[in-house]
């Protein structure tokens, strides 16, 4: 009896005991899900890696919404596929990390993890341990860090350095991306509205107003700051030495307000005298308002036309409906606070600015705030022959912005053009011989998956990746240590004088989050889906 039920196999064993409804994939079947899921991911955005990477379509296919976008922004497009593998979401979660820490690297960091998994892939086919190469991946990857730290230049105290550097990393960022014909002017951009952020470093700070028409060289940025709104009817379109209260409150209380309420009248008289007593408040709270000395009224919410005509009266120029981020946005500019209340005139912190006016951006009218408190704001102002390409040279200048953003921070930067990645490659092979056990075959498999990301570069812009990637080798083994992948002649050429400069934050982080994700993937044995429970009844 008892011999029967220990010789019971497990796969039944598990079965008795998993509700209905649940699957387990064990060992080898959870592993090659894993592995094809990942690396199905990596080669669906390694076509976008490089200057001369390719874009994608994507196509909404619900009901209602058939729009296209056309991108060639690695975090972009995994966050737009639906995806059913496990293994494939940690590679879209570490893109969408990128993005948020960093801003660039999204595809490179896709495109590692999966190389990284290729190489495991064949490792585990010759019966080398998970646990094993894990151990050997961590000795490279330190390897590899010491190197990259080795090789960063750090420009941060000299100030003409340091933006020349800021320059060559935004056009480095801008050559992968739309932007990339006008990549000097954007670079000088976007260097411009990210120093003038100084020390807060918050890129909220920095708007972005699309406008088709034109072309993509119209773009410009605006020392102030541009509100996409309209100003108030009867109201006076241009304030110099503007005092600002900027609220959140509702200005349309010229209707009895209480819900569900009934009045009954026995005259018409009687409704006037209710209306009027609601204009009185509305009088009153318009007093208050126009109390604090000031001359321009800006509220997030509506503005009826009671309380408009008021405003104009008083000569207060007024602008209604200013979204949430714009009033928070201004009220950063403007330094300003955001007030709901107008009872303590003394305790409200008003914005100042030298002057708001009506101007024009191709068809559309736009209130400009110039010459603001706050120095630290700025709008960039796109323009561009359709919403499709305004959309993707937003978010190419959305990425250029955060990586120098996260420069001003880390003032280190280092060479690009695959330098790095066989830097770092020869590091890590030094390092093997001296390494005893099977580790060392993992780092090997490490240094191969870095080499990976220059040939693949290479191979995007139609090039012999063998070759170039072979003839960059004995450059660096020969001391060339800024040798790196000239793409625009198809040759290995010196990243120094190119003025091809990445962020080092951005590059470590690469790094360190591909090859801590691959990891955690490689570590996986079995892959359980639990169905919901069942409800009873239902």
């Amino acid at each position: 009896e008892e011999g029967s039920a220990c010789n019971t196999p497990p796969k039944d064993m598990e079965n008795a005991y998993m509700g209905q409804g649940a699957q387990v994939d064990k060992g080898e079947n959870a592993r090659m899900s894993s592995f094809i899921g990942a690396i199905a991911i990596a080669d669906l955005v390694k076509t976008t890696l490089g200057p001369k990477g390719m874009d994608k379509i994507l196509q909404r296919v619900s009901q209602n919404d058939q729009s296209i976008s056309v991108t060639n922004d690695g975090a972009t497009i995994l966050k737009s596929v639906n995806i059913d593998n496990a293994a494939a979401k940690v590679l879209v979660d570490i893109a969408k990390v990128q993005d948020d820490e960093v801003g660039d690297g999204t595809t490179s960091v896709a495109v590692f993890c999966g190389e990284l998994l290729r190489e495991a892939e064949k490792l585990v086919a010759q019966r080398i341990h998970p646990q094993t190469i894990c151990r050997g991946w961590r000795l490279a990857r330190d390897a590899a860090r010491k190197a990259l730290e080795k090789c960063a230049i750090d420009n941060g105290q000299d100030e003409a350095k340091f933006r020349q550097d800021l320059l060559n990393i935004a056009r480095t960022t801008l050559s992968s991306k739309l932007l990339t014909h006008d990549k000097d002017y954007f670079a000088n951009l976007a260097v411009d509205a990210v120093l003038r952020l100084a020390k807060t470093g918050d890129i909220s700070n920095i708007q972005i107003i699309k406008k088709a028409g034109g072309q993509l060289r119209d773009s410009y940025l605006e020392a102030g700051f541009i509100m996409d709104k309209k100003i108030g009817v009867g109201c006076p379109k241009k304030v110099t030495g503007a005092k600002i209260l900027i609220a959140n409150t509702s200005m349309d209380t010229d209707k009895i307000k209480i819900f569900g309420s009934r009045v009954r009248v026995d005259a018409m008289s009687k409704v006037a005298e209710i209306e009027e007593a609601e204009k009185d408040k509305m009088r009153a709270k318009c007093k208050k308002i126009v109390d604090h000395g000031i001359n321009v009224f800006i509220n997030r919410q509506l503005i009826y036309n009671f309380p408009e005509q008021l405003f104009a009266e008083a000569g207060i120029m007024s602008i209604e409906h200013a979204d949430f981020e714009g009033v928070e946005r201004l009220a950063a500019v403007t330094g300003g606070e955001v007030a709901s209340t107008f009872d303590h005139p003394e305790l409200v912190k008003l914005g100042k600015c030298d002057t708001i006016e009506e101007v024009m951006i191709g068809e559309d009218k736009v209130v400009r705030f110039s010459g603001c408190e706050a120095g630290e704001a700025c709008t960039v102002v796109l323009r561009g022959a359709s919403g499709h390409m305004l959309d993707e040279a937003e978010r190419s200048l959305h990425d250029a912005l955060a990586v120098l953003r996260e420069t001003v921070k880390e003032t280190r930067t280092i060479c690009g053009g695959g330098c790095t990645e066989i830097l770092m490659a020869a590091a890590v092979d030094k390092q093997v011989p001296s390494v005893p056990g099977k580790k060392a075959i993992a780092m090997e498999a490490f240094a191969r998956a870095l080499r990976q990301m220059p040939a693949i570069v290479a191979d995007n812009g139609g090039y012999d990746s063998a070759e170039l990637v072979t003839q960059l080798r004995s450059a660096h083994a020969s001391g060339d240590i800024h040798a790196g992948l000239d793409m625009y002649n198809g040759t290995v050429g010196d990243m120094a004088k190119l003025g091809v400069r990445e962020s080092f934050k951005s590059k470590l982080q690469v790094l360190l989050s591909a090859s801590e994700a691959a990891e955690m993937i490689l570590r996986v044995d079995d892959i359980i889906k639990c169905a919901p429970r069942q409800r009873e009844g239902h």
